[in-house]
Parts: structure tokens; sequence; C-alpha cells
């Protein structure tokens, strides 16, 4: 049994309950709200360890429930919405959201994503080395292994390749990685970070041009899987 509790902050009852069956099938403990003042009360009264949350709610726009959370709550924020246009997405993420999903969804991704969010949440942040299928991270010595081959980056590349390792799972926006690595005044070089992500995909990928790590979210960003 996972035991770890969800909220789920949806107003249709199709898809609460379709979330419940998935959800407690798979050993975990759920809760639900109706709309985002309920949703945020549940939360304060009992924080779960992840929370899904719609971005159509009745009461007020998700994207303010998700304001409001991010506020104090500093655990996984799952968005499952129809909303599907890339400025929804982009606002959701950039507003703390931990990943995005759209209706009509597929168990078995849902379940992935949950799983990567939860492991974001329990992290050790004294950890000194992480691995990855076949690539591994040394932060103490700040090396990268490819195969147990050592794989030479810059220091640009290195600090890239971390802050996608740490978020491993979670959709990362253009403007967040630009900002995190290059500072704000970077925020709208989109073409400059495509191409660090180019060359740092020559260097971990087995096929640069099909890559299996690091994916590209289109119009979005990009995800570390």
């Amino acid at each position: 049994m996972n035991k770890a509790e969800i909220l789920i902050i949806d107003d249709e009852p199709q898809i609460q309950k379709l979330l419940e069956i998935i959800l407690e099938s798979n050993g975990y403990k759920v809760q639900t709200a109706i709309n985002g003042k309920e949703g945020i009360r549940m939360a304060a009264n009992h924080p779960p360890e992840l929370i899904i949350l719609d971005i159509g709610l009745p009461d007020k726009s998700g994207h303010e429930v998700l304001k409001e959370l991010r506020s104090w709550y500093t655990k996984s924020i799952l968005i499952l919405s129809v909303q599907d246009s890339e400025a929804d997405i982009v606002a959701a993420l950039d507003n703390g959201a931990s990943d995005y999903l759209t209706k009509p969804f597929r168990s078995g991704e849902l379940l992935a994503r949950i799983r990567a969010s939860i492991r974001r949440n329990t992290i050790n942040p004294t950890i000194t080395r992480a691995q990855f299928d076949d690539l591994t991270i040394d932060f103490v010595a700040r090396t990268v292994f490819k195969n147990n081959q050592v794989v030479k980056l810059t220091a640009t590349e290195y600090n890239l390749f971390t802050l996608f390792t740490k978020n491993e799972g979670r959709v990362l926006t253009h403007q967040f990685i630009l900002k995190e690595i290059w500072g704000v005044a970077y925020q709208l070089e989109t073409q400059y970070l495509r191409v660090f992500v180019g060359t740092l995909r020559k260097k971990i990928e087995d096929n640069a041009n099909h890559p299996k790590h690091l994916l590209t979210e289109s119009g979005v960003g990009y995800r570390f899987v």
C-alpha cells in the first residue's frame, strides 16, 4: 500500500469517481472537494501528499486556487484539466504546478506522473549521487557518467542537467529554466536554451534526434524522465 494521501479538487462527479477508483485501487488514500474554496480549506486542515487540481472550477479559477495554495503548500500539485492551450499550461506551471495532464487521460500515465511527483516530495537534499537508467550524477564531484563512462560537460551544461534531474518527471517551462540557469534577463531567450539542450542531448542520449531522457513538451518546455 502506498498510503499517500491525495486531495482531488474537481467539480465533475464522474471524474472524481474515476480518480477515486484508480487511486484507491493503487493504494492511495483519497479526499475530494467540489470547488476551490472547499479544496483550500481541506488542504489547510489536513495537508495531503499531493493535490490533483482542475482549472475549471465553479467558484473561482483553478489558476487562482493554485496561486493561493502555493503561498503555503510546498508539496506537489498536479493539474488535471480539459483546458489544453499552451497559455493555460505555461501559466499553471509558472504559477507553481508540479505537472499538467489534460483530460481525457490514461490511467497509467496519471499514476506515473503521481509517482514521480511524490518522489520529488521525498528527495533528500543531502543526497550525493543519483542514478537514472544509464546515467549517473555525482553531485559532490560535479561529474556525470553514462554507462560508467565520464561525460564531459561544461559548467553550464552540468547546471542544466542538474536542474533537470532534480525535477525528474516535471515539465519545466522555457522561462523557468532560463531564469534558473542564466537569470531573469534571459527569460525570453528560448533559442539560446534550445542550443544548449541540443548539445546536452548529444552527450547524454544514445540518439539526440530521438531522446529518451530529455523530452520536449512542445511550446512549453522540457521534461527529464
